[in-house]
């Protein structure tokens, strides 16, 4: 799914281990050429020193002192499968959300199969989905056997352009998964207006957004339901884990029994003893996963936060760099969440050097970053795979299976451009001081300041 050679999990273990961090800010030119005056030395990727030593914040972060003592007292209670920590787990996080139900699950992904199963979304439907986003938003699609439909992402939010949604709408479609991605809330007003006209589900894929807003109402609660993530990159790492959330208590209930093998809960009655009344399957989250949620859920305002405030200020220190350009917020965004903090990378301003050998100037000095998503999710051979399989060709007729056709009827040149572009800085080193952010603009400085001669060593 990525540019280099390093998967995703792998780049934010290796980073959190070294304390990497996302960010975004709001600066000025005055500082910015400030600081320009300061930078100099030979560029660490050369064989100098780097401009940063100091460590970044590690990531998961855990106190024993104080987040311990009820984990132990689940692991010496006996008790582990799913009972009262979980419930307590799930009934704060729809507070903390603001939304009336909440279901746990094993992760983000089977928390959007059960959304879209639980909607009734399946064989011959088509669900609108972004480009920019990771595979397992696409793969919930494929598992309830519904024809993924991609729509163009908007190049300077990250987010699916929702001015696109509506010429990709047919007869067939039934849903729209827009995602949130880096944490950056996508257009979700102009998206409920435009499922409501037309009718459609609108489940959210906020696994990589908690607390982030549009008008100060959460992600996760604009659409029918909303799905998080609780995997251990996450903001409330958990190992893995995910959650549901709804509104919606019929809708809820449903899931509540999909994800215990179809017994009966609430409105999904059944006799006693009767056995499961619904098609179901085992996603139930543990105990001690749960109270390592609490656990992780107390500090998780005042990260936020503290991310939102660096990040800030880290994008007002690059904004002005000829070259950098960082990521937009729509007007109505009250906060991100920054799972990243993504900006543009424009060669031009640095004498052709290659995104990768910024990249990787950048990693030397200090400033660990990762390049972001792959293009060409809308065109990987995992959906040609799902297209042969067996339930697929009984499905959908060989027109619609056409995989050529599909490609280039799910064509997305914006989101091409972006992957080829964005850089990646993970979510902990926003956890830092607000000193540590002027680090990052001097690095990328530092960097333009040398950068033929970066391009024509790391050439050669």
């Amino acid at each position: 799914m990525f540019n280099n050679r390093y998967t995703r999990r792998r780049f934010l273990k290796e980073s959190s281990l070294t304390g990497l961090g996302t960010v975004l800010a709001v600066s000025s030119a005055s500082s910015l050429l400030a600081h320009c005056t300061t930078v100099s030395g030979e560029p660490a990727v050369l064989g100098g020193n780097p401009l940063r030593s100091k460590k970044w914040p590690i990531w998961p972060q855990w106190n024993p002192e104080t987040d311990e003592k009820r984990v132990l007292e689940v692991l010496r209670s006996g008790v582990w499968s799913r009972d009262k920590v979980v419930d307590e787990f799930e009934k704060k996080w729809a507070e903390t959300i603001g939304s009336k139900r909440a279901l746990a699950v094993v992760n983000g992904t089977n928390a959007l199969i059960t959304a879209l199963v639980q909607h009734d979304i399946g064989a011959g439907d088509e669900v609108i989905v972004p480009p920019y986003t990771f595979i397992a938003t696409i793969q919930a699609v494929l598992m309830t056997g519904a024809m993924p439909v991609f729509v163009d992402t908007d190049p300077e939010t990250f987010q699916i352009n929702a001015d696109k949604i509506e010429e990709k709408i047919t007869p067939n479609t039934r849903a729209i998964l827009p995602v949130h991605i880096l944490g950056l809330p996508a257009d979700m007003e102009k998206i409920m207006a435009i499922a409501r006209k037309h009718n459609l589900v609108v489940v959210e894929d906020a696994c990589q957004a908690w607390l982030a807003e549009i008008n100060h109402k959460k992600m996760g609660t604009f659409g029918h339901s909303g799905c998080f993530s609780f995997q251990t990159t996450k903001h409330i790492p958990t190992g893995e884990g995910g959650a549901i959330v709804s509104d919606d208590e019929a809708f809820m209930d449903k899931c509540f029994s999909y994800h215990n093998y179809g017994y009966p809960h609430g409105g999904v009655i059944g006799a006693v003893n009767g056995g499961a009344v619904i098609k179901g399957t085992k996603l139930r989250m543990t105990e001690y996963q749960a109270a390592v949620g609490l656990a992780m859920l107390a500090k998780l305002e005042m990260q936020t936060e503290r991310r939102n405030e660096n990040a800030g200020y880290l994008r007002s220190k690059i904004k002005d760099i000829p070259g950098i350009v960082p990521y937009r917020l729509y007007p109505n965004v009250t906060r991100a969440a920054y799972h990243m903090f993504a900006f543009r990378f424009r060669k031009e301003n640095f004498k052709g050097l290659t995104r990768d050998q910024f990249i990787k100037s950048l990693s030397a000095e200090g400033i660990p970053c990762m390049s972001g998503y792959a293009p060409f999710l809308n065109s990987q051979p995992y959906l040609e795979d799902a297209f042969k399989s067996k339930n697929y060709r009984r499905m959908y007729s060989a027109e619609e299976l056409d995989f050529g056709k599909f490609r280039q009827r799910n064509q997305c040149p914006e989101n091409d451009r972006l992957c080829d572009e964005t850089v990646w800085l993970f979510q902990s080193l926003l956890l830092a001081e607000k000193s540590d952010m002027d680090d990052i603009p001097r690095a990328i400085e530092k960097i333009q300041n040398n950068a033929q001669k970066i391009r024509e060593s790391l050439k050669s």
